[in-house]
């Protein structure tokens, strides 16, 4: 090591020669001057011109019929098919969500029956496609013509007939539900995994149970996960309702439908029907974005 003392760059540039002396050696503040894009200034004004073109042109169209539109906003027929709407998608992700949690407990359960049972299920509801599975609850009786309770090769003690009890709403229910639940349990077994191993070993280490393990330190943690994931799931139910029309259960788009049979109006019809779709997924937006702060601020606390 030298005895001599440190340099500053000031005293280096000066010997060395290195040139005048910067503004920062006086201290004097850089005036940073940001670079300039004029590509992306050309870019947006092209797109904002375009987009002011399209919905100028939409919204001054004569064939649009906004007259209509405003006349069946709120038609009750509408308003009736909206309610069953919102009515499938609150059923069908309660089924979904609970299915969803037990089938991902299954999955990752160290009894390989138990995991392949479940390993089967999520093959089977995933891999076909939710309409075929939606006639196939609604067709149910044509195989199945009643429904009983009872002992397995032995009496029946309560039984019904099936076109009675699966009736349009339940087969939609049930479909929509089933099929939720083998795309849930994917989504709370990644949440489940993300939570640290070393938080279930010092939960046993305390004398947890693996219920209370999972109820108590690992699914809390997971929230934070899965909640993103199933909001989107949420909003993506409210679009996919839309497909119990082929089995007459008199939802938005189906309500939508009768109505545009007899006037022949379609298009502004099937406006109505997308207004009402953009506004109920705005609100389960917000609810998304809402629970996502509540589970972060509460993780952070």
């Amino acid at each position: 090591m030298s005895g001599h003392s440190p340099r500053s760059v000031t005293e280096v540039r000066k010997q060395d020669g290195a040139g005048p002396e910067h503004p920062a050696d006086r201290g004097v503040p850089i005036q940073a001057v940001p670079l300039r894009h004029p590509g992306r200034w050309c870019a947006s004004a092209v797109l904002v011109f375009l987009v002011v073109f399209l919905v100028q042109g939409w919204a001054t169209n004569p064939r649009m019929q906004w007259d209509v539109v405003a006349e069946y906003l709120f038609a009750p027929a509408v308003l009736d098919g909206l309610r069953t709407t919102a009515l499938l998608t609150v059923l069908a992700m309660a089924i979904g969500v609970v299915g969803g949690v037990v089938l991902a407990i299954l999955r990752m359960s160290p009894n390989p029956l138990l995991a392949a049972l479940s390993g089967f299920y999520i093959w089977v509801f995933r891999g076909t496609p939710l309409l075929v599975q939606l006639l196939f609850w609604y067709f149910l009786s044509a195989v199945v013509p009643t429904i009983g309770l009872g002992i397995p090769w032995g009496p029946t003690f309560v039984e019904a007939d099936t076109n009675q009890l699966i009736t349009q709403m339940t087969a939609a229910v049930l479909g929509l539900g089933l099929h939720e639940a083998a795309y849930m349990a994917e989504i709370v077994r990644a949440g489940i995994s993300s939570v640290d191993d070393g938080q279930t070993e010092a939960a046993h280490a305390l004398g947890m149970t693996r219920r209370q393990t999972m109820r108590r330190i690992v699914l809390p943690q997971a929230m934070r996960v899965i909640i993103p994931p199933t909001g989107n799931q949420a909003v993506s139910m409210l679009k996919t309702t839309s497909l119990v029309f082929a089995i007459a259960v008199p939802e938005l788009l189906t309500s939508v439908q009768g109505i545009y049979s007899r006037n022949f109006a379609q298009i502004p019809l099937l406006t109505v029907a997308c207004v009402w779709y953009l506004v109920a997924t705005t609100v389960l937006t917000l609810a998304q974005r809402y629970l996502e702060r509540a589970f972060r601020k509460e993780s952070s606390s």
